[in-house]
């Protein structure tokens, strides 16, 4: 974005004028304006209307009183090109193309999309093919459907990919509040990473939504998001879609581990960005966030009214990272003074019915509580009755009032929660956000806003006192051309990794280079079409004699006639077997077009999909990263002494893989791809046991 879009988009964002230009759509829109509140000019521009929504027409844009800050532009695709040129010619701030029947209408839609990026120049653009954007908190819409949303003067800025998703937002039941909402469309201008980048400054921003199908530009995402994490304004982002490997790719074990939102999750997890599954968690998320902001911690206070509640909080909370800790010692007995003799003192409380909806009572119990549990937010678990059966409501509203007040003295970011999300009426949540407490439906998905908005806080003083270096796109070239295990093992151990004393020989040779190695020794034959030689059986381990190294050339060359004629060589790899590791592990590094280098870390060995145990990280990256990524595997446990066994200095071991992708990515060599299957780990090294190394030829 360029210093004259980002000031158009100012103009966009507040605008003190609109041109509505189109049809029905264009008056449609029109009217969500004035609905929404919008009290500047607004214009009207059609050459076969006299007027849109009441409003009397002008023919074309050049008759236009001046140059207006925003457009509406709802016409055909040839119209909406020359409209787009007219406004950048007479210093229009910026438009929202509705129009569809660009790059997603296939190559000839594409190259009008370039067009209308060529011809738009330096105007903040959104779309085309999109629904537009709607400010809550300056009181306009450039939208053309009705929509809902409310505004308390701060709130969530959301993105989205998908028109229909980002009508749904507004539709949604949930009380979200909201600061604006931008449809995105084709991202022919503006990208997300570009709504990011403004949205981080805007101080009614308390949280950031996003929908994204894929990015254009990631080391600019990665900038913007990290931005918005220095600010203090939290991502959570709503991944939708997979793409498969390049079929290059598809037979390494870390093309099918490492896939496109696999590097995604990476990316996320590089940036502080929340990541959720569905668009009800993205909303309670943004919910929590935008209401009551991020808890310092993970231990929560919690209070139900019912035992039953007390256990499903507690069951859920242990399986995503939430404690519960447990009360004082010292202050069980003052809190059991102020609880029915039928209570338990624990956290979660269940206070009981005796004293429900009595503030005189809750409240000391709920403040003695917090106090004594040194939490680091609250919540309270409340399912309201049907709107029309309200005759006990004011006993829950009572305990809520209680609750918040409570949490208020203490300096507790406080939830209420409905077991079930429909149990929290519209009145209710409104009542509960006035009092600075966030409405929450559905008890796992608050406890799951609880969990995700701790774990961006404790995450961002660790991504920002450990910044690596930016990401940068990886240029792709040639085609690929798998290496055999002597050249890749090479490459490897170029690339400072260990690998076994072997020898490269033909048939006739193999003896001699079994005696020099020294037994036992294993034996694998080398070809290019042998990317897996287990399963093709041109493997052989322990082998002890020169008899045995002669039978296992022949038994090899029938087993790899049998699994393709076309893959047996005369060539062979004879290499001194090792000691039995303490565990051993994939390693994958491979460069995509839009992350760029990304590593990937595995439990090895023939199960590695089978376990599908892995960590991806996008390059480059701290030491502290990979180490961090080594402790989240399942094989980590064998690596620190599983029964009795020798531990491994997993800091040691982070050092070499580290050193290992940045000779490799720094290097001059013209790799796609390289796996380590299995990487023997050792005490205090590691060995590259079987290597498959994919290089770029010029096509």
């Amino acid at each position: 974005m360029t210093p004259q879009q980002r000031a158009n988009f100012a103009r966009l964002l507040n605008p003190k004028h609109i041109a509505f230009v189109g049809g029905k759509d264009a008056a449609t829109a029109m009217q969500e304006a004035r609905r929404r509140g919008f009290a500047g000019q607004i214009w009207a521009v059609s050459p076969t209307r006299a007027s849109l929504a009441g409003i009397p027409c002008v023919v074309t844009i050049d008759e236009l009183p001046e140059a207006p800050d925003v457009a509406y532009i709802a016409v055909p695709v040839s119209a909406a090109i020359d409209t787009v040129r007219r406004l950048a010619a007479m210093g229009a701030g910026g438009a929202v193309c509705y129009s569809a029947g660009f790059r997603e209408a296939g190559p000839d839609g594409a190259a009008s999309e370039d067009t209308l990026r060529r011809v738009a120049g330096d105007m903040a653009l959104i779309g085309p093919n999109c629904y537009g954007l709607i400010n809550y908190v300056g009181h306009s819409a450039l939208w053309s459907f009705e929509h809902g949303g409310t505004s308390p003067g701060y709130g969530a800025a959301i993105i989205t990919q998908s028109g229909m998703l980002s009508s749904d937002i507004t539709m949604s039941q949930r009380s979200l509040p909201m600061a604006y909402m931008v449809s995105a469309g084709n991202q022919a201008v503006l990208g997300l990473e570009d709504y990011v980048d403004i949205f981080a400054d805007d101080e009614a921003v308390r949280a950031i939504g996003l929908h994204i199908e894929g990015l254009h530009d990631i080391p600019k995402f990665e900038c913007a998001a990290l931005k918005a994490l220095a600010l203090g304004k939290p991502i959570v982002a709503l991944k939708t879609g997979t793409s498969t490997i390049g079929g290059a790719l598809t037979i390494s074990h870390t093309g099918s581990l490492s896939g496109s939102n696999e590097l995604y999750q990476a990316l996320f997890t590089r940036t502080g960005v929340i990541s959720v599954t569905n668009p009800a968690q993205m909303l309670e998320t943004l919910k929590y966030l935008c209401v009551v902001g991020a808890p310092k911690g993970p231990r929560v206070v919690g209070f139900t009214c019912s035992g039953g509640g007390a256990t499903m909080l507690a069951d859920h909370a242990e399986g995503i990272g939430l404690e519960f800790p447990a009360v004082k010692a010292g202050a069980a007995e003052q809190l059991k003074a102020l609880l029915p003799s039928i209570a338990t003192v624990s956290n979660p409380l269940d206070y009981t019915t005796p004293i429900w909806g009595q503030p005189e009572y809750t409240k000391p119990v709920f403040s003695a509580t917090m106090q004594a549990t040194n939490a680091d937010c609250a919540l309270l678990v409340q399912d309201y009755p049907l709107p029309g059966l309200d005759q006990s409501k004011i006993y829950y509203q009572n305990d809520a009032s209680a609750f918040a007040e409570a949490a208020a003295e203490h300096s507790l970011p406080a939830a209420i929660c409905a077991t079930l999300p429909e149990n929290l009426d519209a009145e209710t949540r409104e009542f509960l956000i006035q009092r600075g407490v966030a409405p929450m439906q559905g008890l796992h998905e608050a406890l799951n806003a609880i969990a995700a908005a701790a774990g961006w806080n404790a995450a961002r003083g660790n991504i920002l006192g450990n910044l690596p270096e930016p990401l940068s796109a990886a240029k792709l070239g040639g085609a690929p051309e798998m290496l055999t295990e002597d050249v890749g093992k090479a490459w490897v151990k170029a690339a400072g990794l260990p690998v076994p004393d072997g020898r490269c020989v033909t048939a006739s040779n193999v003896a001699e280079a079994a005696d020099a190695v020294g037994y036992p020794v294993a034996l694998k034959m080398m070809g290019a079409k042998l990317a897996h030689k287990t399963e093709a059986g041109a493997v052989m381990i322990g082998l002890d004699s020169r008899q045995a190294v002669m039978v296992a050339v022949a038994v090899m060359q029938a087993n790899v006639a049998v699994f393709d004629p076309e893959a047996v060589t005369d060539t062979f790899l004879v290499e001194a077997m090792l000691p039995r590791p303490l565990g051993e592990l994939l390693v994958g590094l491979r460069r995509d077009p839009q992350f760029g280098h990304a590593l990937t870390l595995g439990s090895g060995g023939v199960l590695v999909e089978l376990l599908a145990d892995s960590r991806t990280l996008l390059l480059p990256c701290t030491q502290d990263d990979i180490e961090a990524a080594l402790a989240q595997l399942k094989v980590a446990r064998l690596l620190a002494g599983y029964r009795g066994a020798e531990i491994a200095d997993i800091g040691r071991i982070a050092a070499a893989l580290h050193g290992f992708c940045t000779a490799m990515v720094a290097g001059e060599a013209n790799f796609e791809e390289v796996e380590i299957n299995p990487l023997f780990i050792y005490p205090t090294t590691v060995v590259a046991v079987d290597v498959l190394l994919h290089r770029m030829t010029k096509r």
